[in-house]
C-alpha cells in the first residue's frame, strides 16, 4: 500500500505548490498524511455530498481543485458549513488536499485540459510566470561528464519544452591547489594542479534545485564541487497562466461558440459582439480569467474564452476578438478527470474516483 503522503508528493512534483499564485491557499487542509491511503476521489470542489461519498465508500483522501479554506480561521463554529465539513471529514479520518492554482499555471494542467477538450493545437501558456528557472554551470574532468550529465538530468535538468536532456558543453583547463586537509581526487597537496575539465550548462525549473544540487554532488568525481546557480530572465511556454494554440481549420463565431457549448455543456454562454472574422486562434483560461483578456490580444488570437467576467469586460476586445464567458463550473469541470487520471497512473494499487457529485452552486432559470 502507499501513504497518503506518497500520493500528495507525486501530485506536488507534477504541479508543484511554488507555482500558485499569492492570494491562494493551495496544499494540505487537514489529515494525516502518514495513513495509508484506502482510494483518493477527485472533485472540483469540497461539498456535503463529497465527504459523504468518500466516507461511503471508505476512502480516505478527497483530492479538490478549489481550497475550502481560502481565507484564515480565527475560530472553529459548528454553525459555520465549512467548519463542519472539516469537523467531519478530521472525525472520519479523511484526508483533504487542494491542488488549485498550481495546477492552473502548468500547461499539462488544468488549461492544457481545457485545450485538448476543442482540439486546440500548438498549446503553450498564454501569460507565462516569471523567474521560474535557473541555469547551472558546473565543470568536470572530461572523463566524468558523460556520468555527470546523466545524473543531472535524471534530477529534472535540461527539460526546454518538447526537448529532454537538452545541455551545452565547452572544454578549458582548470587549475586548483589542494591545501592541508584536503583529500583532493587528482593531483598532490600543496602544488597547483591543472586537469583538462568540461564545463556544462544546463537549465532546470527552480523547484527541483535542492535535489539537482544534491545530484550534483553525489556524481562528481571532485571532494569540493566549483557550480554556479544563475537566475534567468527567459519566459517559458509551459508555466503561468491560461493556454493559447489554434484550432485545426477556422470556423465561424458562432460555429465555435456551438461547439463550446456543447463541450463544455454551458446552459448558456454570455459573449461579446459576433466577429465578422472566422475563429482559429483560440485563448483560453479555466475559471476567473479576465485578467488575461490583453494576454489574448496580445497573443492575436481570434477568441478568447473564461468565466466570471464583467459587465465593463466585454467592451474591452473592441471588435478585436470574440470574448466569451461559459461559466466558472462548467471551464473547470474536467479537472476532476484530470486529477483521477493522473494519481490513477501513478497509483494503480487503489482506486481512484471521480466524484459522481455536480457541485456547480449556480443554476440558471429559463
Amino acid at each position: 500500500m502507499s501513504s497518503i503522503q506518497a500520493v500528495i508528493g507525486k501530485l506536488e512534483q507534477w504541479a508543484p505548490p511554488r507555482w500558485q499564485e499569492g492570494y491562494d491557499n493551495s496544499g494540505w487542509v487537514c489529515g494525516d498524511p502518514s495513513a495509508e491511503c484506502t482510494g483518493v476521489l477527485t472533485a472540483l470542489d469540497l461539498t456535503g455530498t463529497v465527504l459523504q461519498e468518500a466516507i461511503d465508500k471508505q476512502i480516505n483522501l478527497i483530492v479538490v481543485h478549489h481550497p475550502p479554506l481560502f481565507k484564515p480561521l480565527k475560530r472553529l463554529i459548528e454553525a459555520d458549513p465549512i467548519t463542519q465539513l472539516l469537523l467531519k471529514a478530521i472525525r472520519s479520518h479523511i484526508s483533504i488536499y487542494a491542488i488549485h492554482t498550481n495546477l492552473d499555471n502548468v500547461i499539462w494542467g488544468v488549461n492544457g485540459e481545457i485545450a485538448k477538450r476543442i482540439g486546440l493545437l500548438n498549446v503553450k501558456v498564454l501569460s507565462p510566470l516569471n523567474h521560474t528557472h535557473r541555469k547551472l554551470v558546473t565543470f568536470v574532468p572530461q572523463e566524468h561528464a558523460t556520468r555527470l550529465k546523466e545524473a543531472l538530468f535524471a534530477a529534472g535538468a535540461g527539460t526546454i519544452g518538447n526537448y529532454s536532456e537538452c545541455s551545452f558543453s565547452s572544454t578549458g583547463t582548470g587549475t586548483f591547489k589542494a591545501l592541508e586537509g584536503a583529500n583532493p581526487y587528482v593531483g598532490q597537496k600543496d602544488k597547483q594542479h591543472q586537469e583538462r575539465e568540461e564545463k556544462i550548462e544546463l537549465i532546470f525549473p527552480i523547484t527541483v534545485q535542492s535535489e539537482l544540487v544534491h545530484a550534483l554532488h553525489a556524481a562528481h568525481p571532485y571532494e569540493t564541487v566549483a557550480y554556479d546557480l544563475l537566475p534567468l530572465e527567459n519566459q517559458f511556454s509551459e508555466i503561468g497562466a491560461g493556454a493559447v494554440g489554434d484550432l485545426p481549420s477556422p470556423m465561424p463565431a458562432q460555429d465555435f461558440l456551438l461547439q463550446i457549448k456543447k463541450v463544455f455543456g454551458s446552459t448558456c454562454i454570455r459573449h461579446s459582439h459576433l466577429t465578422p472574422n472566422p475563429i482559429q486562434r483560440v485563448a483560453l483560461c479555466g475559471g476567473s480569467g479576465k485578467s488575461l483578456i490583453d494576454n489574448a490580444l496580445s497573443n492575436k488570437a481570434d477568441a478568447y474564452f473564461t468565466a466570471d467576467l464583467g459587465y465593463h469586460d466585454f467592451f474591452k476586445p473592441d471588435g478585436r476578438l470574440l470574448l466569451a464567458d461559459i461559466g466558472h463550473y462548467e471551464s473547470e469541470q474536467f479537472t476532476s478527470d484530470l486529477l483521477q487520471s493522473f494519481i490513477q497512473q501513478n497509483f494503480p494499487n487503489f482506486a481512484v474516483l471521480k466524484t459522481g457529485a455536480n457541485t456547480n452552486p449556480v443554476h440558471y432559470f429559463f
